[in-house]
């Protein structure tokens, strides 16, 4: 080979040198050697490994050998469900050794493929890691058995290998020989047989080395396939456990990035890594307890270990169980113990047909420890894979257990079965499924015959399957290996063994050893007694319990878990059975200690005659992963010593455990040595005045003073305290750590040891941190950054991985994740190198955060218990941006000392907008509305207290942590979801943390802090002006220069010509002319048709009989009626004949027409007043109706309402004139003499008034010339090129717009018949509608989005072709439904209807086609536009991939015939460049003129735009925003590329509001929080601007928990429109206001809104109103005003109080106060109102007559609702007493507005009172708004300011004032007078203090409720507040009409001014009484 490559050779060869020289391990040199073989393509030779069995693992030190074994780590081969053969990931930790004797005689043909030692002494314990054979380029074998794979599916088909019991050759693999008939046996049903398996296929590998021992892959299910893939993203490997943020996240299999040299390395060239630590050595064998001469290295598993505890120790007891009581119910000795496992062992072998390493579940209670540790150790003895499953009750993760191990039988007792057999009768639940039930307290013992042996042993490497939730609530198993056990039980012996009894000994050393390794000193072996209550089916319970029990022959004593919670009880216990090892935990603990320390004489009176000794206890183990050093002081001093443990301090171990990996112990204090092997820094140097402390980093034999770090971690130049050398290393070590730096993950040490009890109460901004000891022996422990995956620096926090023998080696059926979590490897980079390289060690990941010191381990909390918050501050001019971190166990103990009533607490923190941010979840009592009294009436909720507990939580936590907290929710005790943990639930933050995503909270009462919290907001590039101001305009022309201008080219089609006579139309000056022609030249032919829903045709209408007809009814209206020119007509028709004659005939008198739709008989309090208003504002001559409308008009209550509403109105109700038979007679028109006047053609004179009426009602009128009317009809006919030959149908909305067009004009305008379809036909049955369509082959028609919604969920898309139906135009008045196309698409695909006939139109009130898709032939054209720069006024297409919040929009296609569209500013005029977006212009002969009847100059203006490039070109302006995109599309058979010229429309400009600088369109934000949460009614939002608030209402299907959706709802806006909302306010499903079309009745929500009548279920308020604390609010602060959860009974239920909360005025924001929207902006608001498009302001009048004229239509309805006003919460109206001010809407200018102003008192809902009650003269401020006067809020305040100097003359800053110059003007007040106030208030000193008692952490409240004991009676006992707190007023049956206007009353003069000025407070939460923090 030398030969071949000289290359090669000298890399060997420097390879080699390496390896003599000691740089790398023999585990290193064997694989670089194969790396570099393979590069050069050379097979590595069979010789490559090593031969003989590598050193590591739990080394035995032979007594008369002087030196160790060398400490290089290798892996060890996995269990046999993670070998190499059956899993896609490399050998794992796990190994088993056999021995020679029982390989040769099983397993003959397969002992080449085992590793074994030369000595059989050392097999236990030795390292067997046999490396993998296989080059980097050949195929791992484990991708045979990945899922897909060729072996993934098949199960081996060794039947020889069924446990060994070789059946006959007509023996068949089925469950036929099960034990059915047995009693013991349950079968819940006759289960599918096994079949036989199908035979293996063949490959490469079955004869790769494993540890099977036999080449059957019963692992395949194990490995093969990854069990809920689906459901575990987000897991391990995602944001849950590690960060998702850094895409070299080790979890992603991705090294981190580069090192660029120049910036991060240091003067060295090195960066300095905290190296892992090294395996300590055992340096001695574990010898058995009762037989000193008997090493337990000779046993290879458990079960061995069992039978020779029953042939050793056959009547010494093996357990004890006690009862809740201590009462001894069941015990068991080793024989009967061991007997009855090989009972279980033998029926399983015998009866079961399971394979060996089948799996089988163990379902006990954990009172049943010996019934479950007798099945456990049977299924070790039969070769079976136990599974244990301890949660019976929970059904679902019983399903899900038995389903993924395949567990096909279940071992358990005849109580459990009965108990299982009930729950699923009574939950109606279903058997699991092919699972057999066997009562294993039904077996019996194992006869054993004379002289016979017990079968032999044949055990898989797995021995158990361990199931836990994760914290995140994943269920996952951890797969656990016999050799795994065994090495813990050594290990565990070894901790045991050498830790110091208590009994006095002589001088001679115990430990030493004869030359054979016996122990000198025979006596020194004993036997441990254990008393444990920690469950023993899982996790350390199970290791200590059940296996050392086994292991060392050492009784367990066991009682349930209740027995801690009787005083005295334990203590008795311990006394009576003289344990000599405690396993326990903290609550159990604290439970009996804090007992004694209340109580001594009930723990020493406990039994009489007994007194308590503790002396027996050598061990205390605690089983937790947070040590309280606190609390384990005062175990050891006030507990064990009194009790008469001489070794108190010694005692109390607690232990490192890791529950999610099988709940394998990682460390714990012992007395085994060996530290110094670890090769870290065993002392740490302190300086001499002990300020700052750290942990050195050089190794124990250099002792050079070091430099400081600038962390103050090292401390160099300094003595070494004494007291640090002399510390004992195996004591139970403390810390005092800087809080400050830990928030960088920073480790300074401030004292150590002793000093820390001293130091931890003066020592404030410190966290007392406790040790664990060492890593347990034989363990490799690194401290690695759980974000980079590097090696952590030294003196930092990071993720704690570790590596031994005694671990588990993975996942179940998880090798992706056994792969991320248990096979880890950390990355480094050696010196000089800026690549990452992974270190050769692979650990597993424990989750656990924390810090070696001194060589022993410190955890802080979990990876998931970890809060990060970023911080930023201006640093030499540059921002920089860092994160602190902060660990919940800390923040649960600040809360709870410091804040009362708190029963448990949690927190975590949610990733939202990019940033993280903290959240915290109380438990209260006061959140709880259990009844008082068994069967009382539900508590009512304390509002005010729940606001002031979630106000103090973030206090402390701002005080003490300096954590901003982002939201506090309050929940009832034992609400929060838990983890169940030895027995007992604690909260689980990750699960709280779900539970919040999906807002599935049982939560009561939300409070929010946003303004600390949330740092990332954006800003435009004018706050103050918006994006349309000339900064922010020039800025986006800048960004896009050089850019085209966006307009459209124009076909202005002078000539339009008829196709059936070639006359050109444009020569005809009216309709009625075109009649006539028609009539002429086609008198039969047919004109229009009526069908019905059936599809039976009416009698047609010719031309000559519809000029006839026209002309009778013309004939009756001018003689009859005496209409004459100029006279309105209101035309009020059903969809008819009779309707389109009516319309012609009052055309041909030159009457101007209104048509307007029937009246709803559901909505008359809609549509009556919109009648009578229609025909007081036009004084309307006549209403023309048919038949129908006729007799509807006549009912009962539609004539008597409106007889009642015109009484009102006072307006006279026109006669009604049904012309349905007029006078019979057969002249035409002509005939007549009626004809059209000259003057009546000219362009201005109205003809047809389209009344619009938006969804809330609001009428839009604008009037058509007939030149308009001509104009229209041409566009249609030339954009949709249609002809007459092709018939026309009218179906729906034919009053106005495209719908009358085509029913009343484009028939006669083309000359083709007009079919009509009654739109109540088509709603009864909408078939009828494409029948039509289909029948009469109508090439063009409309629709509008609701019709084809009704049509599509009413009838199936089949039964009719429409494949020549050519432009179905769908009429969109704004940005089109994405959806709608593809769901049209996909519905009627089977008819035929061809994908580019589904077609929008652009319809304005201002012209009905504006743009259209028709004859594109493209299919919508969908651009995804990044939402960020669409807010600052630019269009960005971006990649849906890469931006999941991209905006989705689709085109409304081209500009049609005679149009042109430009894109303008709507503040400059000026012509938008291509990239933004701008109003969208039209100039068209469709447009319409003017608004009918409207003077405004704002009106004329609108249809007047004239753009600064070109003012020759009149625009109409439509108030909509858009855009022009240019694009290519393939068209034609071609596929030519045509490049078209499209309009994207993105909204009303009327709809916008801007924050910040940033403009949002409300839709978008309603369709986040619509699809947010799933009790939130589709279409059930609606985002508005009102008093410069964000308000979002939302429709929900449930009133609980509410509080619970605002997190959610808040959240989804943030997260993807970066804005906060205000206020969160709910209504009840069914009260949200829509229109009969089911659209969103805005101006109805924002006017019930305003005038305080929107019925709300609840409301919260989600800003802080700090704004309030710089407007100088006496009593108020920052972080007080923001309402938390309000709640029905609580004042913000109110709107008119809710609304008051903006009068706050911001002095934060960039200088400006925008008072114009009647608030101020609160933080970070810079708000001004968009521009909105003014209507007609009558509909602000209309709006405040409807509410009166309902009140007086409807009585009956009007009481109903008064009586649920004073049921429920009441709203309190401001009254219309005139004593209040309004707040002037401003508009910047001048040109849009929206809803102006509800000027008068009962609309405007941020008046104030300050003519009648200050009546001193006021100066206007600068910026010329009326500013909100709060200087008297409060008659309890404990000093009262003097008048503010803006009433004395002085003028507020206005824009011109910089927002940081307030020290000059404070709040309104002179510096001296607002000193003197602060002065008076009281401050944070004078805060009550709260004295927390020592034991059990609770409060005492008296100090903190004294603060609430002072109720204010502010409305007649009907408002209560709390004087000096702060929180919200209860409001109880206020009455809401009188409440305000009795000036005599109660209500009247102060006490009336003071109810409101509370009530408008109350949303900024600072009450009348506030205490001025």
């Amino acid at each position: 080979m030398a030969a071949v490559n000289p290359d090669l050779q000298a890399k060997l060869d420097e390879l080699q040198r390496e390896l003599e020289e000691g740089d790398i391990t023999e585990k290193g040199y064997h694989k670089r050697r194969a790396q570099l073989l393979a590069q050069y393509g050379v097979a590595a030779p069979a010789d490559s490994q090593p031969a003989g069995a590598p050193t590591g693992g739990l080394r035995l030190h032979p007594p008369d050998n002087t030196s160790h074994a060398s400490n290089d780590r290798q892996r060890v081969l996995s269990g046999a469900g993670l070998s190499s053969a059956s899993l896609n990931f490399p050998p794992s930790r796990d190994s088993v050794a056999f021995s020679e004797h029982r390989e040769s005689t099983i397993f003959p043909d397969h002992r080449e493929s085992m590793a074994f030692s030369d000595h059989r002494e050392s097999m236990a314990f030795s390292d067997y890691r046999p490396q993998s054979t296989y080059s980097f380029q050949e195929p791992h074998p484990a991708t045979l058995l990945a899922p897909g794979g060729p072996m993934a599916d098949h199960r081996p088909a060794m039947r020889h290998d069924s446990l060994f019991l070789f059946p006959g050759p007509n023996d068949t693999s089925t469950r036929s020989g099960t034990m059915v008939s047995g009693d013991y046996a349950f079968n819940p049903e006759q289960h599918g047989d096994y079949a036989e398996p199908p035979p293996p296929q063949q490959n490469p590998y079955d004869g790769r080395t494993n540890t099977l021992l036999n080449s059957q892959a019963y692992f395949s299910d194990f490995a093969g396939q990854q069990a809920h893939e689906q459901q575990l993203q987000g897991d391990y490997g995602g944001p849950h456990r590690y960060s998702s943020s850094d895409a070299f996240s080790p979890t992603a299999a991705v090294p981190p990035p580069m090192l660029p040299a120049n910036e991060y390395l240091p003067p060295g060239g090195a960066i300095q890594f905290q190296k892992a630590l090294e395996p300590r050595e055992v340096p001695f064998a574990i010898y058995d307890p009762h037989d000193p001469r008997k090493e337990m290295s000779t046993f290879d598993n458990i079960a061995v270990v069992l039978r020779h505890r029953g042939r050793n120790l056959p009547n010494r007891r093996a357990y004890w169980v006690l009862d809740a009581k201590g009462k001894e119910i069941a015990s068991i000795t080793w024989d009967k113990l061991a007997s009855r496992a090989e009972k279980v062992a033998q029926v399983i072998r015998d009866k079961s047909s399971l394979y060996r390493g089948d799996r089988v579940a163990l379902i006990y209670r954990d009172a049943e420890i010996i019934d479950f540790a007798i099945a456990l150790l049977g299924c070790f003895i039969a070769g079976v894979v136990a599974v244990p499953i301890n949660e019976l009750q929970d059904y679902q993760k019983l399903n899900v257990i038995l389903t993924s191990t395949q567990a096909h039988l279940a071992l358990t007792t005849d109580n459990n079965l009965k108990a299982f057999q009930r729950d699923i009768t009574t939950q109606k639940l279903h058997w699991p499924k092919g699972v057999e039930w066997w009562k294993t307290n039904e077996f019996g013992s194992y006869s054993q015959k004379k002289k016979d042996e017990l079968p032999p042993l044949s055990v898989p490497d797995l021995a158990y399957i361990e199931f836990s939730r994760a914290p995140t609530g994943d269920l996952r198993g951890v797969v656990l290996s016999h050799r795994t056990i065994m090495h813990q039980m050594a290990c565990l012996s070894a901790i045991v063994t050498t830790a110091p009894g208590s009994k006095p000994g002589d001088t001679f050393n115990t430990t030493l050893r004869d030359t054979n390794g016996h122990l000198v000193s025979r006596g020194a072996t004993k036997s441990e007694t254990l008393l444990s209550y920690l469950d023993p089916r899982q996790g350390v319970g199970m290791i200590w319990g059940v296996l050392f029990a086994v292991y060392g022959g050492h009784t367990t004593i066991w009682l349930e878990n209740k027995a801690v919670e009787v005083p005295g009880l334990y203590a008795y216990l311990i006394t009576k059975y003289s344990p000599t090892l405690m396993i326990a935990d903290y609550p159990g603990l604290k439970r009996a200690a804090y007992d004694y320390q209340v109580d001594p004489m009930a723990t020493r009176n406990y039994k009489k005659g007994m007194e308590p000794n503790f002396s027996s206890v050598k061990l205390c183990l605690i089983d937790t992963l947070i040590v309280d050093g606190e609390f384990n002081e005062l175990l050891a001093d006030r507990w064990f010593k009194p009790l008469r443990n001489p070794r108190a301090r010694e005692v109390v171990a607690p232990m490192l455990c890791l529950p999610e990996h099988g709940g394998m112990i990682i460390s714990v204090r012992d007395w085994v040595g060996g530290e110094e092997n670890m090769k870290c820094p065993l002392k740490l140097e302190i300086e001499s005045d002990t300020e700052s402390e750290a942990e050195s980093p050089k190794d124990t034999e250099e002792e050079k003073p070091a430099t400081s770090n600038g962390y103050g971690s090292l401390l160099g130049g300094t003595t070494v305290n004494a007291a640090a050398e002399h510390r004992a290393k195996n004591e139970l070590s403390e810390v005092l750590l800087d809080r400050e730096a830990l928030k960088t993950n920073e480790v300074v040490v401030v004292a150590i040891g002793a000093d820390v009890s001293k130091k931890a109460s003066s020592e404030l901004g410190t966290v007392r941190v406790g040790a664990f000891g060492y890593p347990i022996p034989d363990a490799s422990l690194a401290i690695v950054d759980p974000e980079t995956g590097l090696l952590a620096s030294p003196h930092t926090v990071g993720e704690i991985w570790v590596d031994s023998p005694s671990l588990s080696g993975g996942f179940w059926a998880l090798p992706k994740h056994t792969e991320q979590i248990f096979h880890a490897r950390p990355f480094t980079f050696e010196p000089g190198s800026t690549l990452p390289t992974p270190t050769e060690l692979e650990y597993l990941r424990t989750g656990l955060l924390g810090t070696v010191i001194e060589g022993k381990v410190f955890v802080l909390g979990l990876y998931e218990d970890r809060i990060r918050q970023k911080v930023e501050w201006v640093e030499h001019g540059t921002e920089v941006a860092e994160y602190r971190y902060f660990f919940v166990q800390h923040m649960v103990v600040s809360i709870m000392k410091n804040v009362p009533k708190i029963f448990d607490c949690s927190a975590f923190d949610v990733f939202v907008n990019e940033e993280h941010l903290p959240v915290v979840v109380l438990e209260s009592q006061a959140a709880s509305t259990a009844p008082a009294t068994s069967g009382g009436p539900p508590r009512q909720l304390d509002t005010a207290l729940l606001d002031s507990l979630a106000e103090r939580c973030m206090d402390v936590l701002m005080q003490e942590h300096h954590l901003r907290v982002y939201c506090v929710m309050i929940t009832a005790p034992n609400a929060l979801p838990r983890v169940m943990k030895n027995g007992r639930k604690e909260i689980g933050n990750m699960l709280c943390r779900r539970e919040f995503d999906q807002g599935n909270f049982p939560c009561v009462h939300v409070k929010f802090a946003v303004e600390h919290a949330v740092l990332n907001l954006p800003i435009g590039v004018d706050p103050i002006g918006g994006i349309w101001s000339p900064m922010a305009s020039e800025s986006r022309q800048q960004i896009l220069a050089p850019a085209d201008k966006q307009y459209s080219g124009i076909d202005r089609r002078e000539v339009v010509i008829d196709d059936r006579t070639s006359t050109p139309l444009n020569n005809f000056s009216s309709i009625t002319d075109l009649i006539q022609w028609r009539v002429a030249r086609q008198p039969e032919e047919l004109a229009y048709c009526t069908i019905d829903g059936r599809g039976k045709e009416g009698k047609g209408i010719t031309w000559k009989k519809f000029d006839t007809k026209v002309a009778a009814v013309a004939l009756y209206l001018r003689n009859k009626i005496k209409i004459r020119a100029g006279d309105h007509v209101v035309l009020m028709y059903t969809h008819s004949e009779e309707f389109v004659f009516a319309v012609h005939a009052c055309i041909n008198l030159g009457a101007i027409i209104i048509p307007v739709a029937p009246m709803d008989q559901n909505r008359l309090s809609e549509d009556v007043p919109a009648f009578l208003h229609l025909v007081a504002d036009y004084g309307v001559k006549a209403v023309l109706v048919n038949q129908d409308v006729d007799h509807l008009l006549k009912t009962k209550p539609v004539a008597q309402h409106i007889k009642q509403s015109a009484q009102f109105l006072k307006v006279q109700v026109p006669n009604v004139y049904n012309t349905s038979k007029p006078p019979k007679q057969n002249s035409g028109l002509r005939d007549l003499g009626i004809t059209v006047d000259p003057s009546w053609v000219k362009s201005g004179y109205p003809v047809v008034i389209w009344t619009y009426w938006t969804p809330d009602q609001r009428r839009l009128a604008v009037q058509l010339s007939h030149d308009t009317i001509l104009g229209m009809c041409k566009v249609q006919k030339e954009t949709c090129q249609m002809s007459s030959s092709r018939p026309v149908l009218g179906c729906v909305r034919s009053t106005t717009g495209l719908g009358f067009i085509h029913t009343c004009l484009m028939g006669i305008y083309i000359g083709t018949p007009t079919y009509l379809l009654s739109p109540v036909e088509f709603a009864q049955n909408p078939v009828s509608l494409f029948l039509i369509l289909s029948r009469y082959k109508i090439k063009d028609t409309y629709a509008t989005p609701q019709m084809l919604d009704h049509a599509m969920s009413m009838i199936p898309g089949k039964g009719f072709t429409l494949h020549e139906l050519k432009n179905m135009m769908i009429s969109c008045e704004s940005r089109p439904r994405v959806d709608l196309f593809t769901r049209v698409r996909v519905h009627f695909d089977a008819t035929g209807l061809d994908r580019t006939a589904i077609n929008t139109v652009y319809s304005h009130v201002l012209n009905p086609m504006i743009a259209s898709r028709s004859y594109m032939c493209v299919e919508p054209i969908e651009l995804h536009l990044d939402p960020k720069a669409l807010r600052q006024g630019l269009i960005y297409p971006t990649d849906p991939l890469l931006d999941p919040k991209a905006l989705v929009i689709q085109d409304s296609g081209m500009v049609p015939v005679s149009t042109q569209i430009a894109i303008v500013n709507p503040e400059s005029r000026m012509l938008c460049s291509d990239g933004e977006y701008g109003e969208i212009w039209v100039d068209s002969e469709a447009c319409v003129t003017s608004f009918y009847g409207s003077k405004d100059q704002f009106d004329v203006e609108r249809f007047n735009g004239r753009t600064v490039e070109d003012p020759s070109i009149r625009y109409v302006r439509t108030g909509d925003l858009g855009f022009l995109h240019n694009v290519s599309k393939p068209i034609g058979p071609g596929g030519a590329l045509v490049d078209m010229q499209v309009l994207f429309v993105l909204g009303s400009i009327g709809e916008t509001f801007e924050i910040n600088g940033l403009s949002h369109f409300p839709m978008d934000i309603e369709a986040s929080v619509e699809r947010c949460h799933r009790v939130i009614v589709p279409g059930g939002c609606a985002v508005f601007q009102a008093g410069g608030l964000v308000v979002v209402l939302v429709e929900v299907a449930r009133k609980a928990y509410l509080a619970s959706i605002v997190p959610v709802i808040v959240n989804a806006i943030l997260n993807e429109h970066q804005i906060i909302a205000d206020i969160v306010a709910f209504v009840n499903k069914g009260d949200f206001p829509r229109s009969r079309l089911g659209e969103k009745q805005r101006g109805k929500i924002l006017a019930g809104w305003v005038s305080r009548k929107m019925r709300t279920i609840a409301q919260f308020a989600i800003k802080d109103m700090d704004s309030a604390t710089a407007a100088g609010l006496p009593g108020t602060s920052s972080g007080e005003q923001s309402g938390g959860g309000h709640h029905p009974g609580s004042m913000s239920d109110i709107p008119e109080i809710a609304h008051r909360a903006s009068m706050a005025i911001s002095h934060r924001s960039s200088g400006a106060q925008q008072q114009s929207q009647g608030a101020g902006s609160s933080s970070l608001r810079n708000v001004e109102p968009a521009p909105q498009i003014l209507e007609q302001r009558e509909a602000e009048q209309q709006a405040r007559v409807l509410e009166d004229m309902a009140s007086l239509s409807i009585q009956s309805q009007q009481q109903f609702h008064n009586q649920q006003q004073q049921q429920g919460p009441v709203e309190l109206p401001a009254g219309n007493d005139g004593r209040r001010g309004s707040i002037t809407y401003s508009n910047r200018s001048g040109q849009y507005g929206g809803y102006q102003g509800y000027g008068d008192a009962d609309q405007t809902p941020t008046r104030q009172r300050i003519s009648s009650m200050y009546p001193q003269q006021q100066q206007p401020p600068a910026h010329g708004y009326e500013l909100a006067d709060f200087d008297r809020f409060g008659d309890s305040e404990p000093s009262e300011l003097p008048t503010p100097i803006y009433d004395q003359g002085y003028q507020q800053p206005g824009h011109g004032q910089d927002m940081y110059n307030n020290n000059q003007v404070y709040q309104g007040y002179p510096p001296q007078v607002y000193q003197q106030y602060q002065q008076q208030q009281p401050t944070a000193s004078g805060a009550p203090q709260i004295h927390l008692p020592a034991v059990n952490g609770h409060p005492q409240l008296s100090a903190w409720d004294a603060g609430f004991s002072s109720v204010h009676d502010i409305n007649d006992g009907g408002v209560e507040g709390r004087q000096g707190q702060r929180g919200g007023f209860r409001v109880v049956n206020a009455d809401p009409i009188t409440s305000d206007d009795d000036d005599d009353g109660p209500g009247s003069g102060d006490e009336s001014w003071k109810r409101d000025a509370y009530a408008s407070m109350n949303l900024a939460g600072a009450l009348g009484g506030g205490d001025g923090k």
